[in-house]
């Protein structure tokens, strides 16, 4: 593809460089992730949408072209894919990427040397490596702030400013910011507002009219659920953006793979099921946490004692399954990890399976201890992602792991 590509390829078949949202009105979310954008193979009536195993594809004749030629640029299987989330999230283009990492990576290609970001101060911690590792080489300027407060977020912006990177529910302290307030403030200071919905998803909060320009995912948690396929997606609420991260994905080769974009397809059918099922059993997960005597501090914001309960009601359909507490000594959490069976001593989150994590020294084994500190993020801190078991039998399980 010559360096033309980005206007040679629009127009050459429907939401390559952005889709429909009129294409299946009144659906709603669950019917559009069981059939998807297109849907059905046109030429055969395949219900799964076919698996485009091609690295390259052949052209009719000179000038003339399927809208496919070289699958670094575009896949049939990928493209159902991002059109799908992009209806999903109600966006104007979803772009694939072989993990949140890559995607995020890609975000950072809008930034020239001597921008300036405000992030989260309570995120992911491989986040915070990419940015503060990283990017720092190349000239661009990092502070992590406490986005869910208003004066604070105010009182960061630079002229330099470029891109606002928002996390809300936050990882793993689960504080939550109002995007809304955080997209206005972004925009009056001529940035950009990203957002990364990896914990609750398009089915339970829509950034994109709240007024983000941008969402990130890693889709390998909720949006696969399956705990087997790695990907990561940006959505972008126009084309404003478009031209520039299309081009850096397709110069850096990082998309997603065709099999595993069909794995995701795939995984997008149940996304609703699972989703409710998780949440109605994390609800119930924090009820027993809370009575239990060892457990100091409940973190979920679907409790209606989080201090961001209301804000969350007012922003988000649902509350989703990730819940984050304290038991009352360094010994005691480190037995749970030992003593769990049924719940997984593992990293990452939103698979089936309900997995714990130890923040501290696995997800946010990045962040400066300083930080982690004023976070809260400390040695009596454990992560849970609720899954699909039982809840009685979680409850169980959770009860003689702590003691």
């Amino acid at each position: 593809m010559n360096d033309s590509s980005f206007e040679a390829m629009a127009g050459e078949i429907e939401g390559l460089l952005g889709i429909d949202q009129e294409k299946h009105a009144g659906w709603h979310a669950e019917s559009i992730a069981v059939h998807g954008y297109e849907g059905a193979d046109v030429r055969t009536g395949a219900i799964s949408y076919p698996l485009y195993q091609s690295a390259t594809f052949a052209h009719p004749a000179w000038g003339k072209s399927t809208g496919y030629c070289y699958s670094r640029c575009g896949n049939p299987t990928r493209l159902e894919l991002e059109n799908t989330i992009a209806l999903l999230e109600g966006g104007k283009k979803c772009m694939a990427f072989s993990s949140g990492m890559a995607a995020i990576t890609t975000l950072l290609k809008l930034l020239r040397s001597g921008d300036h970001v405000l992030v989260s101060d309570d995120l992911y911690g491989g986040t915070y490596r990419l940015f503060s590792n990283i990017y720092t080489q190349y000239g661009l300027e990092f502070d992590y702030v406490d986005l869910t407060d208003a004066d604070v977020l105010a009182a960061s912006f630079k002229p330099n400013t470029k891109l606002v990177f928002l996390e809300t529910p936050t990882n793993p302290t689960m504080k939550v910011a109002d995007i809304a307030s955080v997209a206005e403030a972004a925009h009056s200071h001529g940035a950009v507002l990203a957002v990364d919905n990896t914990f609750l998803t398009m089915y339970f909060q829509k950034p994109l009219e709240l007024g983000a320009d941008v969402v990130v995912y890693s889709g390998t948690k909720y949006l696969c659920g399956h705990n087997d396929v790695l990907s990561g997606f940006l959505v972008l609420r126009d084309g404003t953006l478009l031209e520039t991260l299309f081009n850096a994905a397709m110069s850096e080769g990082n998309q997603l793979d065709p099999f595993d974009s069909w794995l995701m397809l795939r995984s997008l059918k149940t996304l609703g099921v699972r989703l409710r099922q998780q949440e109605n059993n994390a609800k119930r997960i924090v009820e027993a946490l809370k009575g239990n005597p060892h457990v100091t501090d409940v973190f979920y914001v679907g409790d209606p004692d989080h201090s961001d309960y209301g804000l969350s009601c007012r922003q988000t359909s649902g509350f989703g399954a990730m819940v984050s507490f304290k038991v009352d000594a360094h010994e005691r959490a480190l037995a749970v990890l030992e003593r769990v069976r049924l719940v997984l001593f593992a990293e990452s989150l939103g698979g089936t399976e309900s997995l714990v994590t130890y923040p501290l020294v696995q997800t946010h084994g990045s962040i400066p201890k300083p930080m982690l500190d004023k976070l809260g993020i400390d040695e009596r801190l454990l992560r849970l992602s609720v899954g699909l078991e039982n809840a009685e039998d979680l409850i169980a399980d959770l009860e003689q792991a702590i003691g």
